[in-house]
């Protein structure tokens, strides 16, 4: 078994990208108005969190989601860039804990926790597909 205790505790990653109507709560279903999506702004967090350990990962191994705890407190119109930054805050052995927070070019509109699970991608399609 691959050895991931070499994921250092305060490792960060930033991403950012411009809000379009692929990312609307009316496009995802999750609302009833054209502004950065809930669930968009989780899939924003899992993804930086994602590259933030990826540098340090064997070959053939990659990370799921398994929890997100997340307040989304402001609206982000459309054409607005928002910002998200994920932070290593612990790791236990297959299991990556991050601090994750999102703001938009005036504001922060959403922050919360995320947990990772390391997984060796082939194996875990194979259970997958069964």
């Amino acid at each position: 078994m691959a050895d991931f205790s070499n994921i250092p505790v305060g490792t960060f990653f930033e991403f950012s990208q411009l809000v379009t109507s692929n990312d609307t709560a009316k496009k995802y279903g999750s609302g009833m108005v054209d502004v950065f999506a809930t669930p968009a702004m989780i899939a924003l967090m899992e993804k930086t969190c994602m590259d933030a350990v990826a540098p340090f990962l064997p070959i053939g191994y990659g990370t799921v989601g398994v929890a997100v705890n997340v307040v989304h407190g402001k609206a982000t119109p459309i054409g607005q860039k928002v910002n998200c930054i994920a932070k290593v805050v612990g790791v236990d052995g297959r299991k990556i804990f991050y601090e994750v927070v999102v703001s938009d070019e005036n504001d922060e509109i959403g922050k919360g926790t995320h947990t990772r699970f390391i997984v060796d991608l082939d194996k875990f399609m194979e259970k997958t597909v069964k």
